[in-house]
């Protein structure tokens, strides 16, 4: 991952990392590292991330962030924290579950008197229904927005990059159909957005002021 520039100088602060074995935290870990923070990473299952190159110079707690035990272990002296989860799988409820996971971590973050948290969501029209999906990027920004601890939720779209879902997705289609018809329903402007972009403003987001205007992958919001 290139840089692009922004230097955020973490010495002598501590991050904490969610979603550390998706697409975008185990990309964020590094960076941060680089920069000298002190990063902890939440997961489930520590071995998933044993063979990452950062695995041996992160801290690690390993749990459920539904666990107040766990958080409060996670979140203990951090200055920064991300939040990169969502509970969207074939299991169902997730609304249910992303709502309570971020009234959790929230209180948590609030009572371990964390500085920051950061958040990324989706970008969403301001006017007009929203999938369930989205609605629920919405509403979990909403709750860290209330927890009581400054929040910069920033939003972006379709993130692309080498290994990501989308990216993967956008060249395996060309590079086996240069044609294809498309039912109208996909007829949607889209606004994409770099990784290594919206690793660049994750990056930035923890040097806001608490009541300042965030930089944004497309919009944001803080608190």
């Amino acid at each position: 991952m290139s840089d692009t520039g922004h230097h955020s100088d973490g010495t002598g602060r501590r991050a904490l990392v969610t979603g550390a074995t998706g697409y975008i935290g185990s990309r964020l870990v590094p960076m941060l590292l680089d920069r000298g923070w002190t990063v902890r990473v939440l997961t489930r299952d520590a071995s998933k991330i044993s063979d990452r190159a950062w695995a041996g110079r992160a801290e690690v707690v390993e749990g459920d962030a539904t666990s107040r035990s766990t958080l409060a272990e996670a979140l203990a002296d951090v200055d920064v924290a991300y939040y990169l989860l969502h509970s969207m799988d074939s299991a169902g409820g997730f609304v249910e579950r992303d709502r309570e996971m971020a009234q959790t971590f929230g209180r948590a973050a609030y009572e371990a008197e964390v500085g920051r948290i950061v958040y990324l969501s989706g970008l969403h029209p301001q006017e007009g229904p929203l999938s369930d999906h989205l609605a629920s990027r919405v509403e979990v920004g909403d709750l860290l927005l209330s927890s009581g601890v400054p929040t910069a939720v920033l939003q972006a779209a379709i993130i692309l990059g080498s290994g990501s879902a989308s990216f993967e997705m956008l060249r395996h289609l060309t590079s086996r159909l240069p044609v294809m018809i498309t039912p109208k329903w996909l007829d949607n402007r889209i606004q994409p957005i770099a990784a290594r972009d919206v690793l660049h403003y994750l990056v930035g987001a923890a040097d806001l002021p608490p009541t300042s205007t965030a930089p944004s992958t497309s919009a944001a919001r803080t608190c």
